[in-house]
């Protein structure tokens, strides 16, 4: 049965520091493996723009990863890394960093001939080209990648505690459903939202800094 906006008030009330002690995780999680999924995603952009025969392997592996159900992969990853906070980053950088390699990729191919031409002109190198040229142009690009991830983040450290953890909100979503404790299931969830609509904000606030001249329009 589902609880009333008043008894999730009140888990979150009465279960506030257990909730928040296992928030705290759950945050940690989410933000290690959104720095390391976008750090990730951004180098293997950079390097299929560099490299053709980086881009013909890289490609199909990307495509495979993002395929296949990450309920499926989880438990492969708790054996590999562990039931500690090592395998729940892995599950959130495996979530992440396809949307930042794929914008930025997309980005980075999509530089203005004329600009490009003008690199030509001034024999800039092919290091040059990309650092003062092909960068800048996909920058506008890979924001827009970085907003998706940021939503994206927890859910890949959720997933990763549903599978196997001792800690965090998908921990403790897990054991209060599986004691019909709906009230803390809601409670939990409650904070997981805004989790994620503070981490939303926080990366819409650097990728405008990061793009200060592509204003955002009504």
């Amino acid at each position: 049965m589902l609880p009333g906006p008043a008894r999730v008030g009140a888990a979150l009330w009465t279960r506030g520091d257990y909730l928040l002690s296992h928030a705290g995780i759950t945050a940690l999680e989410t933000l290690a493996g959104l720095v390391l999924g976008c750090l990730t995603g951004v180098l293997i952009a950079v390097a299929m723009s560099l490299s053709p025969l980086v881009r013909r392997f890289a490609l199909p592996a990307i495509v495979i990863t993002q395929a296949l159900p990450v309920f499926a992969i989880a438990p492969l990853l708790v054996l590999w890394f562990g039931f500690g906070i090592a395998s729940k980053i892995v599950m959130a950088m495996l979530i992440i960093f396809f949307p930042v390699a794929s914008s930025f990729y997309d980005g980075l191919t999509r530089t203005d001939p004329d600009l490009l031409d003008y690199a030509r002109l001034t024999r800039a190198t092919r290091w040059q080209v990309m650092l003062y040229f092909r960068i800048p142009a996909a920058l506008p690009a890979l924001s827009t990648g970085l907003r998706v991830s940021a939503v994206f983040a927890p859910i890949g450290a959720i997933v990763g505690e549903w599978v196997g953890s001792s800690a965090g909100l998908g921990f403790v979503m897990l054991q209060a459903n599986a004691r019909v404790q709906t009230d803390l299931v809601f409670a939990a969830l409650a904070i997981l939202a805004v989790m994620a609509l503070l981490l939303r904000f926080a990366v819409a606030r650097i990728t405008t800094a990061m793009v200060p001249w592509q204003a955002e329009t009504d």
